[in-house]
């Protein structure tokens, strides 16, 4: 007997979002719930700048964009976030930017 394989983790739910924004994952943690989605490299078309390190995340670098749950994705609450940062950010939180 052959058992499909699960590739998500069990303590994440995927859901797809309407609106044309594609799938992603929800997390909870001390700062809230969230959606996040993965940005491939090759997705990664523009700058944007991380509110965990307060540097650029350059074309071509795959990342993450996190929103509120209770949001539908909307351009003002999406984030973009280096994978290691939005990890991180129970520990460290935002930065307040330097320059």
């Amino acid at each position: 007997m052959v058992v499909p394989r699960r590739n998500a983790p069990k303590n994440e739910e995927h859901r797809p979002l309407g609106g044309g924004v594609g799938w992603a994952r929800a997390e909870s943690g001390p700062d809230g719930d969230w959606l996040v989605r993965a940005i491939s490299g090759a997705q990664a078309q523009k700058t944007y700048r991380c509110p965990g390190c307060d540097h650029e995340i350059r074309p071509g670098t795959p990342h993450v964009v996190a929103w509120p749950a209770e949001e539908t994705g909307s351009v003002e609450e999406r984030r973009h976030w280096h994978q290691g940062c939005w990890d991180s950010r129970g520990r460290r939180g935002p930065t307040t930017r330097r320059w």
